[in-house]
């Protein structure tokens, strides 16, 4: 009998096909799906991956698969690690990304370590990334998906050995197409399911609305300022506004004006003109490194700092004498990049490999 598999169950076609796989491969196989979605968007008519009808899905595919499937509820650690992170990210001037953090704290931290305690072997996921162990090196490694369009391997960064050695990656050399055609061909009920393209807990993706209501009287009208400090208006709550951006902003200066900088002291939404959204360079806390253990010199890397950025020739260079897990790091680019936002994710690549990434900050 081959090893036990824990596989998160999203309702989606991408998980089910994973489950799919993995019992025609021999494993024991177990459907899971964590139930996050705060309990006032929680309806039947609700599509976000973690809603009431995502649930029901899920419960049909295991069904169909004659896997045993359960619901473990992860509401308030989702609420706490991942919700209320996402409010005071932006409250910090900040443009967060709550997929990673809920793939962190989430998907592969509490639920790996549930799923374990269960005497599960392997938790399984249907994202479209590969890992492999690297025998020279004594360490796990984590690859771009097959498929280049729907590689997920940026949203994966903060994985550790640990978790990389204990989770599975079925589609990882597939491309959706073949994704959706198995679905279709094991009759799968979700084989012609859209795909989410939304936040999960934000109804209708309007973010404003949902910061609105979860941080109230937090959020204040501020100036507008340019790089002078004068004041060209008002703004709404730097909540409201994320770097580059240019339309929405309530303001007509006579020229195309975009956001440059959030200054969450003054309370300032710094405006300048197109060329002042590049930086040739950034800083980021939080490394997290996957390929190597340390980082003791300079290194050449092709670095994305945005899930849907095309990656860019860097320099990573530790502030010290060496960079570990947890430190910061320098991060100076062969051409300037557009709209370097605090809050997202710098990730390194060397090839179809991931070295790491980080949380991007303020220089």
């Amino acid at each position: 009998m081959k090893p036990t598999v824990a596989v998160g169950m999203s309702g989606g076609v991408d998980s089910s096909v994973a489950a799919a796989l993995l019992k025609e491969q021999g494993y024991n196989v177990i459907g899971i799906t964590l139930q996050i979605s705060p309990r006032e968007i929680e309806d039947e008519d609700y599509g976000g991956c973690c809603s009431l009808s995502s649930i029901n899905d899920a419960r049909r595919v295991c069904d169909k698969l004659g896997i045993p499937f359960y619901v473990l509820n992860f509401r308030e650690l989702f609420a706490e690690k991942v919700i209320d992170y996402f409010c005071q990210s932006y409250l910090r001037g900040e443009t967060p990304n709550p997929c990673i953090a809920c793939n962190k704290e989430i998907k592969f931290e509490a639920f790996l370590r549930k799923a374990r305690a269960l005497g599960a072997d392997y938790i399984a996921t249907g994202h479209y990334a590969r890992r492999e162990y690297d025998e020279q090196r004594g360490r796990w490694l984590l690859r771009k998906g097959v498929d280049q369009r729907k590689d997920q391997s940026y949203v994966l960064y903060t994985f550790t050995q640990e978790q990389l050695a204990h989770t599975l990656f079925p589609l990882g050399e597939m491309v959706k197409e073949q994704t959706r055609e198995l679905a279709r061909k094991l009759e799968l009920p979700v084989a012609n399911k859209p795909e989410s393209q939304e936040i999960c807990f934000v109804p209708d993706d309007d973010y404003g609305a949902f910061l609105e209501e979860k941080l109230g009287e937090q959020i204040k009208p501020g100036p507008f300022l340019d790089r002078q400090g004068r004041v060209l208006g008002q703004h709404k709550g730097i909540v409201h506004y994320t770097i580059g951006q240019r339309k929405g902003l309530g303001i007509a200066l006579g020229k195309p004006m975009f956001v440059v900088d959030i200054d969450p002291e003054r309370n300032a939404v710094i405006l300048g003109e197109a060329e002042e959204v590049y930086a040739g360079e950034l800083l980021a806390d939080e490394l997290n490194l996957i390929a190597l253990p340390v980082l003791e010199q300079p290194l050449a890397v092709e670095a994305k700092i945005r899930y849907a950025a095309r990656p860019a020739a860097a320099i990573v260079q530790p502030l010290g004498e060496k960079a570990g897990n947890g430190d910061r790091v320098l991060v100076r680019f062969q051409e300037p990049q557009r709209a370097i936002t605090p809050g997202q994710a710098v990730v390194f690549y060397q090839g179809e490999y991931v070295v790491g990434g980080g949380v991007i900050k303020k220089l």
